[in-house]
C-alpha cells in the first residue's frame, strides 16, 4: 500500500491525513490553530504554522502506514502573506486574510492604475500589493530586507524542501500587478533585491524533503513535495467540482462560493481569477467567485454569546435551536463581523440585525445567522450565473459547515439549486491527494482523478415553497446591505464611551 500525506490549515483548524489511491483516509489528525490573540487576529508568526505541521506529522507517524508515504501535498489559507529575507528568515509576522489595514494604500494604487487595466478593480485592502505598499510606508526597515513573499503553504513547502516557489492560482493577484503598470509597481515600494517566487503547476514536484529535518520528518527524507495551491482550489478538486456547469461552496470559517465555466466572464465584485492568462484551474476551465469574510465563524460567534464563550458543543447546540419553534416574523442578519470580501470588498462593513421583535429568541436568531450567510452565497451565485448566462446544475458543498444537514438544506432552499455533499469530510485533503496521485502518475490528469475519488454522500433538493418564501427575504437583505454600505465607514470609525467609574 502507498499513501499520500496531505495537510490543510484554514482560519480555525489544521487537518492532516494519510490517504490511499482510492481517497480512503487511513489515519488523520486534527487540531485547533490556537493562534495567540484568538481567531480574529490579523497577524501570525509563520513559525506557529510550522510547529502545528510538525505536530501533525508526529501524530500521523504513529500509524504503520506512515512508512508508505510516497508524496506530500500541503494546502491552506490564501490572501495571507509571509515575508522572507534573502536568507529565508521571516522578517515580520504574516498578514492574514482578515487584515484590512491597507485601505489608503489600495486607494492610492487604484488611482495610479489606468481605467482599462483588468486588475484595477481588484485593488482593495485585502490585495497583496496594497499590503506591500503599507509595509513600505509604515515599516520601511522590514521592506528593505524583503526578498520574497509566499503564501503560508509555500512557506511550509520552503521549510520542507529549501526551495521557495508558489503556484499561479495562489499568486494570481500579485503576478497580475507585477506585470501591470509601472506606476503601480513603483508605488508598492519593493526593494531592488525583491523577487517573485517562481509560479509552478500545482501537480509539479517542488523538490524532495530535506534530509536534516527533526523528528518523524527525517523518515520522509527524499519524499517528493508537490507545489499544490490554496485551500479553495484544493477543496473544489476534492468535491469533484472542477468541471463546467457546477458551483462550489466551501463552508468553513469563512464561505467561498464560485462557479466553474469555460469562458472568461466578469461580474460585479467577483474576482476573475482564472480569466487571467497566468491562471489555469484546469484544461479550459474558468472560475468566477471567491472568498467572503463570513461563514461558520459567524455561527461560532453567535453560539459563543449564548454559551458565554463555551462553544465545545456548538454543532449540537445549533441543531437543537433549529428544531425549536420559530416566530412567523423572521429576523435578518447581515454577517459582516470582519468587514467583507466577495462580493462587496468593503473592510468597513459591520454585522447587523434587522426586524427583531420581542417574541424573538435564540432559535429565531440562529435561523437568521444561517440564512444571512446563505443570502450572501445566493448573491455571489446569482452574479456568477448571470455573467455566465446559465444556471448551474448543482452546488458541491464541503467543509465543516457541510456537516449540518439543516444548513445545507437552507442553502438549497435559498439558492434554488441542489446542494451535494461529498463523502469525504475534508475535501481539501482529498484535493491534495488528487493532485499528488496525478503528479505521481496514478491518474492521467486531474479530471480523471476527481471522477475516481469523489463520491456523493447527501443531496439536498430545494423546496419550491421555501425557495419562493426566501425570495422577498433575500431582496430585503440585499437592500439592507446597500443601505449599510452607505454608512459603513462612518459606523466603523465610531468608538464606545469610556467605562463607567466604579
Amino acid at each position: 500500500m502507498s499513501v499520500i500525506l496531505a495537510f490543510d490549515f484554514g482560519g480555525t483548524n489544521t487537518r492532516a491525513a494519510l490517504l490511499d489511491q482510492t481517497g480512503q483516509v487511513i489515519t488523520e489528525h486534527a487540531a485547533p490553530q490556537d493562534i495567540p490573540g484568538g481567531p480574529a487576529v490579523t497577524e501570525v508568526d509563520p513559525a506557529h504554522w510550522w510547529r502545528l505541521f510538525c505536530q501533525s506529522v508526529e501524530a500521523l507517524a504513529e500509524d504503520h502506514a506512515f512508512e508508505a508515504v510516497r508524496g506530500i501535498a500541503l494546502t491552506g489559507m490564501t490572501r495571507t502573506q509571509v515575508f522572507l529575507d534573502v536568507a529565508g528568515a521571516v522578517i515580520r509576522p504574516a498578514m492574514t486574510f482578515r487584515d484590512s489595514r491597507a485601505v489608503e494604500e489600495a486607494a492610492k494604487l487604484a488611482s495610479l492604475a489606468p481605467e482599462g487595466w483588468a486588475e484595477r478593480g481588484q485593488l482593495n485592502a485585502f490585495h497583496p500589493a496594497a499590503r506591500l505598499a503599507w509595509l513600505a510606508t509604515h515599516e520601511p526597515q522590514h521592506m528593505a530586507r524583503l526578498h520574497t513573499v509566499l503564501d503560508p503553504k509555500d512557506y511550509l513547502n520552503f521549510r520542507l524542501t529549501g526551495r521557495a516557489a508558489t503556484d499561479a492560482i495562489s499568486a494570481a493577484r500579485l503576478l497580475a500587478v507585477m506585470e501591470g503598470p509601472e506606476a503601480v509597481r513603483i508605488a508598492m515600494g519593493l526593494p531592488a533585491t525583491a523577487t517573485i517566487a517562481p509560479a509552478l503547476a500545482p501537480t509539479a514536484v517542488l523538490g524532495p524533503v530535506l534530509a536534516d529535518l527533526p523528528g518523524a520528518l527525517s523518515r520522509l527524507a527524499g519524499c517528493p513535495v508537490f507545489v499544490m495551491t490554496h485551500d479553495t482550489w484544493a477543496a473544489v478538486a476534492g468535491l469533484g467540482a472542477l468541471q463546467p456547469g457546477l458551483a462550489y461552496n466551501i463552508s468553513g470559517t469563512t464561505e467561498v462560493t464560485g462557479v466553474i465555466g469555460t469562458e472568461p466572464v466578469e461580474a460585479p465584485g467577483l474576482p476573475l481569477v482564472a480569466g487571467l492568462p497566468l491562471v489555469d484551474w484546469g484544461p479550459g476551465l474558468q472560475q468566477i467567485g471567491g472568498p467572503s469574510q463570513s461563514g461558520a465563524d459567524s455561527v461560532a460567534w453567535f453560539l459563543g454569546l449564548l454559551a458565554a464563550g463555551d462553544t465545545r458543543q456548538a454543532g449540537e447546540k445549533l441543531e437543537q435551536l433549529l428544531q425549536s419553534p420559530r416566530d412567523e416574523a423572521p429576523a435578518l442578519f447581515l454577517p459582516f463581523l470582519h468587514g467583507e470580501r466577495v462580493p462587496y470588498w468593503n473592510p468597513h462593513l459591520r454585522a447587523a440585525w434587522l426586524g427583531l421583535n420581542r417574541r424573538h429568541g435564540p432559535a429565531d436568531l440562529a435561523w437568521a445567522v444561517l440564512e444571512g450567510v446563505a443570502f450572501l452565497n445566493r448573491t455571489v451565485l446569482a452574479r456568477a450565473e448571470t455573467a455566465l448566462g446559465a444556471p448551474v446544475r448543482e452546488i458541491r458543498c464541503g467543509g465543516g459547515g457541510a456537516a449540518s444537514a439543516a444548513w445545507c438544506q437552507i442553502k438549497a432552499d435559498v439558492t434554488g439549486r441542489p446542494v451535494v455533499v461529498g463523502r469525504a469530510a475534508q475535501p481539501g485533503l482529498l484535493g491534495c491527494a488528487a493532485v499528488a496521485w496525478t503528479g505521481l502518475g496514478a491518474f492521467p490528469d486531474l479530471g480523471q482523478a476527481q471522477q475516481a475519488l469523489f463520491h456523493p454522500a447527501r443531496r439536498h433538493e430545494p423546496n419550491p415553497a421555501r425557495h419562493a418564501a426566501y425570495a422577498p427575504l433575500h431582496q430585503a437583505w440585499t437592500q439592507a446591505v446597500a443601505t449599510l454600505q452607505e454608512q459603513a465607514e462612518a459606523v466603523a470609525s465610531l468608538r464606545a464611551p469610556p467605562a463607567l467609574a466604579q
